[in-house]
């Protein structure tokens, strides 16, 4: 049945382009308009222009390709590596067997861009937002030193723990943010469900009511009253803060916050030590130069207030200083871990003690963000039954002595 490129206007007046097959573009358009669409425009598609078509349509309805995909790709590409097939065709293989629209696309570029010539770590630059820095100069070192299946390897390893780092710590942070939502949605349930029920029994009794009775009564009547004010001051607030955040004071504090605030900040001083420090022995390990190093460990610190200690290393080492002068100046990093940097740096054996830092830090961050679970479970537990049971006692306390004076 031969197939048509149709662009209509929907009944909302959305601009609609698709494909439909039919017998003729009469009663393609025919069609199109009993569904309550205006008809634009309809040609016919030939099989090339159709399969084109539809597979742009598949790529985006994909989404975007995430680090997970690129995981796989690593990991397979390894193995693939090691068992003596080229890169070429590993490539090939790769993407026939992917079936993510987009990053197919893209290890089809990668392929491409292999056979004009170029080398993998110059085709892999080509998609920063996939393939970061690390990953980039890991190749490219691998590339100079023969070592490409094993660096692939030690790339698979680093991005799957830094995927199950990033689970564990937004894990920890759904879990208070949840309990928050159900507090909120219930104390307004209360407030304008339950305790005005409960207003007609009050009324002309106001002088015998406790204060909270009151309390909550004015409080319910203002929020039923003026709930579309307090749906748009809460947009508004919600939509400035992010906006605050987008800034680059905003971002500072924000980062700042997280190294302050008593109940979290054990958690994301673990965090960033950790991926600095492995970041750091990777890139050591792998052969990449100390300034491109810490240039790429200041990128993905992700923080930064450690963004900025790293870049002042940068700039100590470029005058041709020690990696520990700088750091030791500096309150992000204990001081016995700049003494072990210090030694490493001393007897040449610096990647191996920033893989020994960095793995004792990941324990931390696993016992922090353990702790930070079982400290805020109990927290918002009490904070949410304080609040229901201060309304329930003050509704059930005046009711308990209307009955006893009725008696």
């Amino acid at each position: 049945m031969p197939a048509y490129r149709y662009q209509v206007r929907s009944g909302n007046g959305q601009t609609v382009i698709g494909v439909i097959e039919s017998q003729t573009a009469a009663a393609a358009a025919m069609s199109l308009r009993s569904q309550g669409n205006e008809v634009l425009s309809i040609t016919t598609m030939s099989g090339v222009d159709r399969n084109a078509l539809m597979s742009r349509l598949r790529e985006m309805n994909s989404g975007k390709p995430t680090q997970k995909h690129v995981l796989d790709f690593t990991t397979q590409l390894a193995v693939m590596i090691r068992a003596g097939i080229g890169l070429r065709m590993a490539l090939e293989g790769i993407a026939e067997q992917t079936e993510h629209a987009k990053f197919k696309r893209i290890i089809l570029a990668l392929k491409t861009d292999v056979e004009s010539g170029k080398q993998f770590s110059e085709a892999l630059a080509r998609h920063p937002k996939l393939f970061g820095p690390l990953y980039v100069n890991m190749v490219r070192a691998s590339e100079m030193s023969g070592s490409f299946g094993s660096m692939l390897d030690r790339i698979a390893a680093y991005t799957s723990q830094q995927i199950e780092t990033r689970k564990m710590v937004v894990g920890a942070m759904i879990y208070p943010g949840v309990i928050a939502t159900m507090a909120v949605g219930v104390t307004i349930f209360l407030l304008t469900f339950v305790l005005p029920k409960f207003t007609g029994v009050f009324e002309g009794k106001e002088d015998a009511l406790p204060w909270a009775t009151i309390f909550l009564i004015n409080l319910s009547e203002f929020v039923r009253n003026q709930y579309i004010v307090l749906l748009i001051l809460a947009a508004v607030i919600g939509g400035g803060l992010f906006a605050f955040g987008k800034t680059t004071v905003g971002a500072y504090w924000y980062d700042l916050l997280k190294l302050r605030f008593p109940i979290v900040r054990r958690m994301f001083r673990a965090l960033y030590i950790s991926r600095s420090l492995q970041t750091m022995g990777e890139l050591i390990n792998a052969g990449v130069p100390m300034l491109d190093t810490l240039a790429i460990t200041g990128d993905i610190s992700g923080n930064r207030l450690y963004k900025g200690l790293w870049r002042g290393v940068y700039g100590a080492v470029k005058q041709g200083k020690k990696i520990t002068q700088p750091l030791q100046r500096s309150k992000l990093l204990p001081h016995a871990v700049v003494q072990m940097i210090g030694a490493g740096e001393e007897s040449g054996k610096l990647g191996e003690v920033l893989d020994e830092i960095a793995g004792y830090y990941a324990k931390q961050l696993r016992d922090a963000i353990k702790a930070v679970t079982s400290m805020i479970e109990p927290l918002m537990i009490v904070i949410m039954g304080s609040i229901v049971g201060f309304i329930a006692m003050a509704i059930i306390l005046p009711i308990f002595r209307m009955s006893q004076i009725v008696r």
